[in-house]
C-alpha cells in the first residue's frame, strides 16, 4: 500500500538540502514538541513553507518538439508548467555522414555541420521560456571506437565525442546569434546495449563523460553536464542486454558500498575501488515502475520509483568519497518517466488512477531528492504506436489535442495523506514561485468545498503542512492558487494496489 512505504515525515530534510519548517500567521495554535506538528483550532490558519529542494518539470517528446507543429508544442509545454525540455540531439544528424579530409570537428562554423534544424528548435524553446537540455546520442560511424551490430550500438571515441561537444557548446555559447544553452546530457541509457556497448565496461562511459565534461566546461564554467540517464531494469534477453542500474553505477563511480553485515569495520564502510574520478554536475535516471509511484523493482540492483533513495544514497556516498568532481553540489534528476494510459491503450493505467499517480510520483521523486522530472510525452503517438503516455490524447492538429486529467496533475501536483488526527499535504504551484495556496476539503464526492488552511509556498513553489483535522477516508482535498487555478481533487482513500506497467503491460 502506498501509505505504508518508508515515507519519513514531510518535516524531514530532503537530499540534505532542505530545511523544512512551518510558521503560523494569525489564529491560535500550540507547537507540539513530539513530531513538530501544529495543534490548531477550527480557525483557518496560514502556514509558511521554508526553503526546500525545488521541483522543476520537463518534457521529452522527440516527435512533437521537432515536427512542423513545434511552436504549438512548446506553447503547450510551457502552459503545462514545464520549464525544461529534454531534446535528443543525434550527433549523426548534425555531423557529416563521412568525414571530409578538411573537416575540423571542434569548429561549429565548419560548413560540414548541419545546425539548421537544431537552431530552429532551440530558438523556439527559448522564445517560449523553456530551458533546453541537449541530450547527445548516436555517433556517426566514422566517430565510433567500437562498431556495433543488430543488438549493440558500439561506442564512440571519447576524443571524437569531446570534439563534437566543444563545437556544440561553442555554437550555443551566446556569441553567435543563437540562444545560449547551458545544460548538456551525455548519452541515453548507457547501460543498455541498444545505446552503448559493451555495457559491462562502465569505464567506457566514464571516459566519454570525462571527455565530454572537459570540453563543455572548457567553453563555460556555467555549463552543466548531466550523466547517467540509466535504463531501470537488468535484461538478458536475446534482442538486447542491459545491466542493472546500481551495478552499472557502482562500476562507473569505482565504488563499493560495503557490506553492513560484515564483521570487519573496513568491509562495512563504502570505499573507492579505483583512482578514477568522474566529472559531471547532475546524475539522472529513468525510474519506470510497475505498480504505481511507490512500487519497487523485483531485483535488488534495479531502480524503480520506490528504489530511488538507494540511488540517491549511492550518489551521496560517491560525492562524500570525492568520486565525483563538480564545481557545484551534484543534483539528482529524472530525465524520463511515464505510464501509458487507458484509453487509448487497452492495458494502460485508467485515466483517474493515472492522474493520482502523476501527483504521487512527483511527490515521491521530490521526497527522494530529485529536483527535476522529465515526463514522456507531451502527446500520445497515433495508434498502433506503443507510446501512449502523453499529457494529451493524440490529434492530427496539436491545437485540437484534448488534455488528459494527468496534465493538470503534472502542472499543479497536490497530494494529501491521512494520519491520526492529521492530514499531511504537499504540492507545487504551477508557477513555481512564492504564492499563497488555499487548501480545501470536501466530505464525500458531492459535498461543498470548504477552506481548511492557507499555505505560503516557498520561492520554488513548494508548499507543505501537517494539518490537525478530523478527516476520514471519504474526504477529498484540493489546492487552489492565483496563476495556478485548481489542482485535481485528491481522495484520502488509498486505492487498491494495482500492478499496471509503464507501457500498458
Amino acid at each position: 500500500m502506498p501509505l505504508r512505504v518508508s515515507r519519513r515525515s514531510l518535516w524531514v530534510g530532503v537530499a540534505g538540502a532542505c530545511a523544512l519548517g512551518l510558521a503560523l500567521a494569525g489564529g491560535t495554535a500550540s507547537y507540539a514538541s513530539a513530531g513538530g506538528r501544529l495543534r490548531t483550532t477550527q480557525q483557518v490558519h496560514t502556514y509558511s513553507t521554508k526553503s526546500t529542494l525545488p521541483l522543476r518539470t520537463s518534457l521529452l517528446d522527440p516527435y512533437s518538439f521537432t515536427g512542423t507543429q513545434q511552436e504549438t508544442a512548446f506553447q503547450m509545454a510551457h502552459a503545462a508548467g514545464v520549464s525544461y525540455v529534454r531534446l535528443v540531439v543525434p550527433w549523426s544528424e548534425v555531423a557529416p555522414s563521412a568525414r571530409p579530409s578538411d573537416f575540423v570537428p571542434t569548429d561549429p562554423k565548419s560548413p560540414y555541420y548541419n545546425w539548421a534544424w537544431l537552431d530552429r528548435t532551440v530558438e523556439a524553446m527559448v522564445a517560449n521560456r523553456l530551458t533546453p537540455m541537449l541530450d547527445i546520442t548516436s555517433a556517426p560511424s566514422w566517430a565510433l571506437a567500437r562498431q556495433g551490430n543488430g543488438r549493440t550500438a558500439g561506442a564512440p571515441s571519447a576524443s571524437q565525442l569531446a570534439a563534437f561537444a566543444k563545437a556544440l557548446a561553442l555554437r550555443y555559447d551566446g556569441s553567435n546569434g543563437e540562444p545560449p544553452v547551458h545544460v548538456y546530457q551525455v548519452w541515453n541509457e548507457p547501460n543498455l546495449s541498444l545505446d552503448l556497448s559493451p555495457i559491462k565496461a562502465a569505464s567506457v562511459y566514464r571516459g566519454m563523460v570525462n571527455a565530454f565534461a572537459a570540453a563543455v566546461h572548457g567553453v563555460s564554467h556555467s555549463n552543466l553536464v548531466v550523466a547517467g540517464a540509466l535504463d531501470p531494469f537488468e535484461n538478458l534477453a536475446n534482442t538486447f542486454v542491459s545491466q542493472a542500474p546500481l551495478a552499472f553505477m557502482r562500476s562507473f563511480l569505482c565504488l563499493s558500498m560495503g557490506n553492513p553485515k560484515a564483521k570487519s569495520p573496513a568491509k562495512r564502510k563504502p570505499r573507492a575501488t579505483c583512482k578514477a574520478k568522474v566529472h559531471f554536475d547532475a546524475w539522472s535516471h529513468h525510474p519506470y515502475t510497475f505498480g504505481g509511484p511507490f512500487g519497487h523493482a523485483k531485483r535488488k540492483d534495479d531502480v524503480s520509483l520506490g528504489d530511488l533513495p538507494k540511488m540517491r544514497d549511492m550518489l551521496r556516498t560517491a560525492a562524500k568519497l570525492h568520486r565525483v568532481v563538480s564545481s557545484r553540489p551534484v543534483q539528482f534528476w529524472v530525465t524520463e518517466i511515464g505510464w501509458d494510459t487507458n484509453p487509448p491503450r487497452r492495458h494502460g493505467v485508467p485515466l483517474g488512477l493515472e492522474a493520482r499517480w502523476t501527483s504521487e510520483s512527483l511527490y515521491q521523486m521530490w521526497h527522494s531528492g530529485v529536483s527535476l522530472v522529465t515526463w514522456f510525452l507531451l502527446q500520445d503517438q497515433a495508434s498502433p504506436s506503443a507510446y501512449q503516455s502523453g499529457l494529451f490524447f493524440h490529434s492530427k492538429t496539436l491545437k485540437q489535442a484534448k488534455p488528459k486529467p494527468m496534465r493538470t496533475a503534472y502542472r499543479f501536483p497536490f497530494v494529501a495523506y491521512l494520519g491520526q488526527g492529521t492530514v499531511q499535504v504537499w504540492g507545487r504551484d504551477a508557477t513555481s514561485k512564492k504564492t499563497l495556496v488555499t487548501v480545501q476539503e470536501r466530505h464525500g464526492t458531492h459535498g461543498r468545498w470548504r477552506t481548511v488552511a492557507r499555505i505560503r509556498a516557498n520561492r520554488s513553489g513548494i508548499f507543505l503542512a501537517t494539518l490537525r483535522l478530523h478527516a476520514a477516508t471519504t474526504d477529498w482535498f484540493r489546492a487552489t492558487a492565483a496563476g495556478s487555478g485548481k489542482s485535481l481533487a485528491f481522495s484520502l482513500a488509498v486505492p487498491k494496489n494495482q500492478r499496471y506497467g509503464p507501457w500498458g503491460n
